[in-house]
């Protein structure tokens, strides 16, 4: 099968899933949030967390309804549940067509046959969902969703939509993802981290696929991937009977299980379940000599698509769609909406296969949407798709009522969604069992057992945030600077771009609201929006301590030169370190031996400094006291092997031996050794690495004309705990001697020098 499955993960305790595409046909769009919608005069069927739309009329009531969404969230799930017991008092209750309905619903009643479908017709044309006699999903059914999804910013607002899916969900669910090489990347990394119980997750590659649609001539800004959509039937499992398929520009504000009921209101011809479009685009009067592709009435949305697969594979769908294309393309020479005027051209031939959805199902956010036609009250809406190239800028008199609800998820903390669906059996992943056996072992009553639950936490990793660009250099000696932070030292990140332009690669621990502030910062920053070279890795926060290591594991693993230069965030490298550094690692033999280079640290107490444009400026700035050795006053042992007195002369790289404390910030090879996980928060972190480095002989050898100096800023809330609790140091001291210990296993009689050096501190 083409485009077979590339990567599949099954979650029981542990996979989440993510979806998203901006394909075809629309303008690309995002999410909303709530329990099972209720229509306005509907108390039976649960209260919705949507508030009314008078709420949203001044900034703090819309910060209010944030909080309140949030907070009411399991006080409403309970209730819901007590009031669906009413269930049986409703069912008389018929749906009432809404004055504002729309749209070419006539032929639909054609389309269905048999009593059932004649009644279902009638509910669908009350465009809200009044009282409405929906259909249920099966307790337990498992629920498959497709999304095409290709590049960094589609990755980052597909978590969006997952997010909005997850937060209503009570049934399990089974993500089908097309995408590219980056995409995959970032998706299988951020589901394997978030583990949400009952979600699996398959990967399809997209280029196995591109052949199937390369051909088409296609305007539309989604590119190939726009076309994507068409390739479904090839690309998903033989033995998939139906998916949900949505664009990545997609909210749910209700159970997405409700959307997968309606597959049985289907009639057996129907295959495929859509959502009129709402704007006149189909129509052909937008401007003048605008000729559409072919559609019935004003055509449909492909953003939401209820696909009967099992069907459509028997009526020969590969055929038909591209017969259908290539008759069109003979007069139209090209899409303009992607697999959104394919599939229209479609349906203008064979409306009987199609089953139109309520609109609220895909209320769509263009820039010439009739949306605000669709229904009379926002407790209606059930998906947005905000599919205008505007997105959050769009118009509608509901705009900032949408946005705030889009803005919920955006910043949503998504460890919350973990949680575990009762009632459903549910196969564990091997990481959460692994995970789950570690956290078994443990003593609780350990004095020490936070940290060493920190040690074996797994936090959620969003690798590459933000568009990345590098191309490896042909020497083979580039090299990248590795760094770690958080949002209280964002303020440092322009400068380190201004003095280091080589490819850099920085892990920001970070809440999503966190996230979400980086993103802006960085779109705002002339600086920062023009570095391609730069990745940037979230790493969730969670927990209570700073998983310092781990972070910094996070940056090192993700580098793609040859080398690194292992630095923190605070550092500004001097002026032309980059060049030097790799003119360094030809001089000294890098790529044959085991070196760790020394770049000697220095530091400020000044927010305000002229920096030092070459070693002869630093030493006379050094005399004067306008600058000083890393750590001279309060902790001279961690820098002192450097040798400063050495290096103000020498002309020449030098070796210094370990000692103990030393924690210099150095150049090596990529392959070099991780950093240790179970030192956390302020302590022995770099230190740990440098001992790791020297029990494998690394050389440390100290470059002459190389330096960096320390910016000042507040100390860290973690320094605070490590001053101010005998436990926090306790426990430090604990996990230093496990430390040793493990070295000595580790590296043999050789390590029993830093177990020494230790007792004689």
């Amino acid at each position: 099968m083409l485009g077979g499955i590339h990567r599949s993960t099954a979650a029981g305790t542990g996979r989440p899933g993510i979806a998203g595409s901006r394909g075809g046909g629309r303008e690309p769009a995002d999410p909303t949030p709530a329990e099972p919608i209720a229509g306005p005069g509907c108390p039976a069927y649960g209260r919705s967390l949507l508030l009314s739309a008078c709420l949203v009329e001044s900034t703090e009531a819309r910060l209010l309804e944030r909080d309140v969404l949030a907070s009411r969230v399991r006080e409403v799930e309970e209730e819901n549940r007590q009031i669906r017991l009413q269930l049986s008092q409703s069912q008389g209750l018929a749906a009432q067509p809404a004055e504002g309905n729309y749209g070419n619903q006539q032929w639909v009643a054609s389309a269905d046959t048999g009593p059932e479908d004649v009644e279902n017709t009638a509910e669908e044309r009350a465009n809200h969902s009044e009282c409405s006699r929906s259909p249920t999903a099966e307790k337990c059914e498992l629920i498959h969703v497709a999304c095409v999804c290709a590049g960094h910013n589609a990755s980052r607002d597909v978590v969006t939509l997952v997010k909005s899916i997850l937060f209503h969900r009570r049934n399990p669910l089974h993500f089908h993802f097309i995408t590219d090489t980056v995409a995959n990347q970032i998706l299988s990394t951020l589901f394997q981290s978030w583990m949400v119980p009952s979600v699996q997750v398959s990967f399809y590659d997209a280029d196995e696929l591109k052949s199937e649609v390369s051909w088409i001539p296609n305007k539309h800004y989604s590119g190939i991937y726009g076309l994507m959509k068409l390739t479904l039937t090839k690309a998903l499992p033989s033995n998939l009977s139906k998916v949900i398929v949505l664009d990545t520009d997609i909210t749910f504000a209700t159970d997405i299980a409700e959307l997968w009921a309606i597959f049985r209101k289907f009639t057996e011809k129907q295959v495929i379940g859509l959502v009129e479009n709402q704007s006149d685009w189909y129509l052909g009067n937008l401007w003048k000599n605008h000729k559409p592709w072919p559609a019935l009435g004003r055509g449909f949305n492909t953003g939401v698509i209820l696909l009967y697969i099992e069907r459509l594979r028997r009526i020969g769908w590969e055929q038909m769609w591209r017969l259908t294309a290539e008759r069109e393309l003979m007069s139209m020479l090209s899409t303009s909406l992607a697999d959104q005027d394919i599939f229209n051209a479609f349906i203008k031939q064979n409306p009987v296969l199609v089953h139109q959805l309520p609109c609220f199902w895909n209320v769509q956010l263009s820039d010439h949407t009739r949306s605000e036609q669709c229904y009379t009250e926002v407790s209606d809406l059930k998906v947005i798709h905000w599919n205008s190239p505007k997105k959050l800028r769009v118009k509608n008199k509901h705009v900032e009522f949408f946005r705030n609800l889009y803005l919920t998820f955006l910043e949503y903390d998504g460890n919350l969604l973990r949680r575990e669906l009762f009632g459903c059996p549910s196969q564990a992943s091997s990481e959460s069992t692994v995970l789950q056996q570690a956290l078994e072992e443990l003593d609780e009553d350990d004095q020490c057992y936070d940290f060493r639950r920190e040690r074996i936490m797994v936090h959620r990793v969003h690798l590459y945030f933000l568009q990345y660009e590098y191309t490896p250099t042909d020497d083979g000696t580039d090299i990248t600077l590795v760094a770690q932070f958080s949002m209280d030292r964002l303020q440092m990140l322009e400068a380190i771009c201004k003095h280091w332009e080589g490819p850099i690669s920085l892990a920001l621990y970070m809440s999503d609201a966190e996230a979400q502030q980086f993103l802006r910062y960085a779109q705002a920053s002339e600086v920062l929006k023009n570095r391609k070279n730069v990745g940037y890795h979230i790493v969730y926060k969670e927990g209570q301590f700073y998983p310092v290591n781990l972070v910094r594991n996070v940056a090192l693993r993700n580098v793609n030169t040859p080398y690194v230069f292992l630095t923190d965030v605070d550092f500004l490298p001097m002026y032309g370190l980059y060049d030097y550094l790799r003119k360094s690692i030809v001089q000294l033999d890098m790529a044959n031996t085991k070196k760790a280079l020394v770049v000697p640290a220095f530091e400020t107490l000044r927010y305000r400094l002229s920096f030092p444009k070459s070693k002869a400026e630093l030493l006379s700035m050094l005399d004067m006291g306008t600058l000083y050795t890393f750590r001279y006053h309060v902790w001279t042992k961690g820098h002192a092997p450097t040798n400063y007195a050495k290096w103000r002369t020498a002309t020449t790289p030098y070796k210094v031996e370990w000692e103990a404390d030393f924690e210099p910030y150095v150049v090596v090879r990529r392959d070099c050794p991780e950093y240790d996980q179970r030192f956390v928060g302020f302590g022995w972190n770099k230190v740990s690495h440098i001992m790791e480095l020297d029990a494998q002989e690394y050389d440390l050898i100290v470059l002459p004309n190389a330096f960096m100096i320390h910016m000042p800023h507040a100390p860290s809330f973690d320094i605070s705990k490590f001053r101010s609790s005998p436990s926090y140091r306790y426990c430090l001291s604990t996990l230093k001697d496990e430390f040793h210990q493990d070295l000595s296993r580790k590296y043999g009689s050789a390590a029993l020098k830093y177990l020494t050096a230790q007792r004689n501190i």
